[in-house]
């Protein structure tokens, strides 16, 4: 190993000088002083200290009293001593060395934690400004992997995705080239570690605290595992991996902690433009949809008028068939309508000319449509003695609305309850009312109902529709700043109820605005 080595052969380097510097005061013995002998011995133990560290320097200092006082304290050749000044140079060497080695080592350590706060300050940056310049999420948490293995000066580090049940994807890695290829952990030592309960809020206060280390089985001290914990869920999990036992004291599990945390947040960035980018893909094919039944509604629209000429024409020689060749065709003919206007209103193309209107107009001229079709009598409630109710909305398109929901009552109602109509002033909102006595919503559906081509699973197939009424009526009502909903009624069945922007006319103006 490197750094033993390295050390090795500073002590033997150390050892040697001071073998050398003995020599050398031995030729010079007769003309030197105690206090010679004792510099020059103190030279060499300030060199090693400050390149050995305090062991060697302690070290050197031992060997230095020994060699005073066996070469050059009378007796000479023997360890005693003969005089009380001896003692004193010996014990004011022993001191003054000593001291020195302890604050040389303390200095030697100061420098050594300002360096690594320094690399760490450096390595954080520098993470900061490649996650930021990162073009995809992939290569910024690629980014964080390499910092990790570079900064901890590890064999590898490797990044996993967890979702809570399973490892997503494949893990991004940073591999020393010249390091042959780590052990592998296993997923389910992986899926083990990510599995951890995630600290507390106070642990995550203390970062230090947060780190949570798991060394993988059969690889002892040489793996770690380190949960990645995001929005108090684990996110991922961090596999360092050396040839040598990784050791972490305080100062670099709390380093290491905060690598910790921008990866986590790396991860969820991968996470969250993985949804982005699947959203964006629904988005995409909805709108190629809409494209699509578009196109097919405007280009069926011919052939059916085609049809139906075909078919009056049969009738009006006799054929027999005839009247169920327009039925069809009249179904045909309003199934495209519904989806070619769904596919306008939903590309934006459906013009809206929101005028002054009253509520009583608009609720006669849907009367007038279902008049004599069919046994569900529809019933409007309209005072006529109270004022007129006005609001500002799009005739027609309102009107649609109405008969769409009106249509939808009268499908689910049976004889004798008649579908109920009614209008009121709610503050500043015009609410319309179709009310039936049918089976009701489940409240599972009640939003469900206005999605496009949504059927209940219990509804008997619905010949000629598409299942876009609803979802047509709720569009249109927002395009006008409205709204369509629905409600259970008391007694059982369903109100639906159209909200319309309502209008103020001053006194005198109403019959000249109408």
């Amino acid at each position: 190993m490197a750094w033993p080595r390295r050390q090795v052969g500073s002590w033997i380097g150390w050892f040697a000088a001071l073998y050398l510097v003995t020599l050398i005061l031995l030729a010079a013995k007769e003309g030197a002083d105690q206090a010679h002998v004792v510099l020059a011995y103190l030279l060499v133990v300030l060199g090693g200290s400050t390149m050995g560290g305090r062991a060697l320097g302690f070290a050197l200092v031992a060997a230095g009293v020994l060699l005073i006082d066996y070469y050059f304290q009378p007796p000479y050749h023997t360890f005693s001593v003969g005089k009380s000044p001896d003692w004193v140079v010996l014990i004011a060497f022993l001191a003054v060395a000593s001291v020195t080695t302890q604050l040389l080592a303390r200095a030697r350590a100061e420098a050594d934690e300002a360096r690594r706060r320094t690399e760490e300050v450096s390595a954080l940056a520098q993470l900061g400004a490649e996650t930021l310049s990162a073009g995809r999420a992939e290569e910024a948490l690629a980014a964080v992997a390499a910092l990790v293995q570079s900064t901890l000066r590890v064999q590898e580090c490797e990044i996993y995705r967890w979702d809570g049940t399973r490892i997503l994807g494949t893990a991004l890695h940073a591999r020393s080239s010249i390091d042959p290829p780590p052990v592998w952990s296993g997923p389910a030592t992986i899926a083990a570690a990510a599995q951890s309960p995630p600290p507390s809020s106070q642990a995550l206060a203390r970062s230090a605290d947060a780190l949570v280390l798991i060394p993988a089985d059969g690889e002892t001290g040489s793996t770690l595992l380190i949960p990645l914990w995001g929005h108090n869920r684990t996110v991922g999990v961090m596999r360092l991996t050396d040839q040598v036992p990784i050791v972490l004291n305080a100062g670099r599990r709390r380093f290491v902690a905060v690598l910790a945390y921008y990866a986590a947040l790396a991860v969820e960035r991968v996470a969250l433009v993985a949804e982005a980018e699947h959203v964006e893909a629904l988005r995409e094919t909805d709108r190629l949809r809409d494209v699509l039944m578009a196109s097919l509604s405007h280009d069926l629209r011919t052939p059916l008028t085609s049809i139906k000429a075909m078919a009056s024409q049969a009738a009006e020689r006799g054929d027999p068939n005839a009247p169920a060749m327009e039925a069809q065709t009249d179904l045909l003919t309003r199934l495209v309508g519904d989806l070619l206007d769904w596919s306008r209103i939903k590309a934006g193309g459906l013009p809206v000319d929101a005028e002054i209107n009253t509520a009583e107009d608009l609720i006669g001229a849907a009367v007038r449509q279902f008049v004599g079709t069919g046994p569900i009598r529809l019933v409007a409630n309209v005072d006529l003695d109270q004022p007129a109710l006005i609001g500002r909305f799009d005739f027609v398109l309102s009107l649609r609305i109405l008969n769409n929901l009106i249509e939808n009552a009268i499908r689910y109602s049976t004889a004798p309850n008649p579908v109920e109509l009614s209008a009121s002033l709610e503050g500043e909102v015009l609410a319309f009312r179709v009310a039936d006595r049918g089976p009701g919503i489940t409240v599972g559906e009640r939003e469900r109902i206005f999605e496009p081509f949504y059927r209940p699973a219990n509804a008997t197939p619905d010949v000629g529709r598409a299942g876009l009424g609803l979802s047509i009526a709720r569009l249109l009502a927002e395009i006008q700043g409205g709204r369509v909903e629905y409600q259970p009624r008391a007694g059982g069945g369903s109100v639906f109820v159209l909200r319309l922007p309502a209008a103020q006319i001053e006194p005198g103006l109403e019959s000249a605005s109408l």
